[in-house]
């Protein structure tokens, strides 16, 4: 696993750099990813507006800035992503923002996807490549201390439940996880994430 964490962090992008390459490739009509579609690059525009919309206006609790900061160790946060993904919008943001507020205790990379499917494959979902995945390392030693994602827990029971339901997961489906987001105002991200970085330095 050393081998393809160290390949993935080495092709790996900063938030500001996987910010511009959404917006580059979008500009030539392109999505990040080895497939590209219509529908794709429809879905990384929305998805550019909504990072856009979310990098100005997401807040992080003082109690939340309060506890990264006191952190002991020192953290990289390697994230499996892609532009086209409707969660990794609502939820790198989120990432990002807390690890600017560590105060250096987080080093927040970026690896796409697709091009880290033998490292994707060591994450898998319920048996699927679902994104975003943070794979939380110890920056010391690069060993893998924990993972989480692709959703906060109540973002994953609203698609469970609707799955059972409706048998699919359709536009509606999506549509109704971004209202989801929307209310929740990524405390439920900020607080899984920090509740699993403190059992960390237990």
């Amino acid at each position: 696993m050393k081998t393809v964490l160290a390949q993935a962090l080495f092709k790996s992008h900063s938030y500001a750099e996987y910010r511009k390459l959404i917006s580059d490739l979008l500009r030539e009509n392109k999505s990040t990813g080895i497939e590209q579609s219509e529908d794709l690059t429809h879905y990384s525009s929305l998805n550019d507006s909504r990072m856009h919309r979310l990098d100005k206006t997401i807040k992080i609790s003082d109690e939340n800035i309060q506890k990264l900061r006191s952190l002991k160790k020192e953290y990289i946060w390697l994230i499996l992503s892609e532009g086209w993904c409707g969660d990794a919008a609502q939820i790198l943001p989120i990432m990002n923002k807390l690890a600017e507020e560590s105060e250096d205790h987080i080093d927040l990379r970026i690896a796409l996807r697709d091009e880290n499917e033998e490292l994707m494959n060591l994450f898998l979902s319920n048996r699927a490549k679902a994104i975003p995945k943070l794979i939380i390392m110890d920056k010391k030693t690069t060993e893998v201390l924990n993972h989480w994602g692709p959703r906060p827990e109540g973002a994953s029971n609203y698609i469970k439940e609707y799955k059972e339901k409706n048998g699919v997961i359709d536009e509606t489906a999506k549509t109704e996880l971004q209202l989801w987001y929307l209310h929740d105002k990524g405390i439920s991200t900020q607080n899984e994430i920090i509740a699993l970085l403190l059992g960390l330095e237990q």
